[in-house]
Formats: C-alpha cells, sequence, structure tokens
C-alpha cells in the first residue's frame, strides 16, 4: 500500500509534463492572402519600433495555442505554468528566447526552435 500514493503523484507528473510538451506536431496556419477586408483593424499590430521587433501575430498566437497553452492556459493566465500575461514587463525577447532554448523549471527545453521561437519570444516579450 505504500506505493499507491507514490504511483498516483508519478502519473499525475507524467501527465502535466505530456500535456506541455504535446503541440510541436502542430503547424501554424500558412499565411494566404485573404479575399475578405477584416470588419475590425487588429489592436495588436506590432509597431516597428517595439523593442522586440516584427512578426506576424497570428502565427505568434498559434504557436502558443499549440504549444505551449496545455500549460500556461489559453489566454496566458497560468495553469500548471506561470501566468504570462505580463512577461514582457518582466523580462525582454532574448530573456524569454533563452527560457524556450534551455528551459526553466518543469519547462522542458526546445519547445519551440528557431524561426518559430524568435516568433513566439517577440510575441511575449510584448506582453507588458
Amino acid at each position: 500500500m505504500k506505493r499507491f500514493p507514490f504511483a498516483i503523484m508519478a502519473a499525475v507528473l507524467v501527465f502535466s509534463l505530456s500535456a506541455c510538451g504535446g503541440g510541436n506536431t502542430a503547424q501554424p496556419p500558412a499565411n494566404k492572402p485573404s479575399t475578405e477586408t477584416p470588419s475590425t483593424p487588429s489592436t495588436e499590430t506590432p509597431s516597428t519600433t517595439a523593442p522586440s521587433g516584427s512578426y506576424d501575430t497570428a502565427t505568434a498566437e498559434a504557436l502558443f495555442k499549440n504549444t505551449c497553452a496545455g500549460c500556461h492556459g489559453q489566454t496566458l493566465e497560468g495553469a500548471v505554468g506561470p501566468n504570462l500575461q505580463k512577461i514582457g514587463g518582466q523580462l525582454n525577447k532574448d530573456q524569454i528566447l533563452e527560457v524556450l532554448n534551455k528551459g526553466k523549471g518543469a519547462m522542458p527545453p526546445g519547445l519551440v526552435k528557431g524561426a518559430d521561437a524568435e516568433t513566439l519570444a517577440a510575441w511575449l516579450a510584448d506582453k507588458k
């Protein structure tokens, strides 16, 4: 009977970690030119003077939802992982990129790589 609580804790840990890393197989939507005109302009259009640089907001959001939302919540509110709604006020783009590349705490390294990591880091850096 001593092993029963340990088995439950191990199962919870495995489930939690698998939720964080399961989104690497999904691809962000392709940037296809739209024939429709948007009814309202986006309020999150990146500024060229932003310290995080330019990025495609739709791609960044898709990357987050496919790779990170399992731990950080659909609206960055935090769940298993910390709240990221104002992460740009705490870390700059390079620091966020380092966390993406090297991992931190229970977050494994390399969940997002290359240009996708750059896009995601820039998008998160603008969350202030």
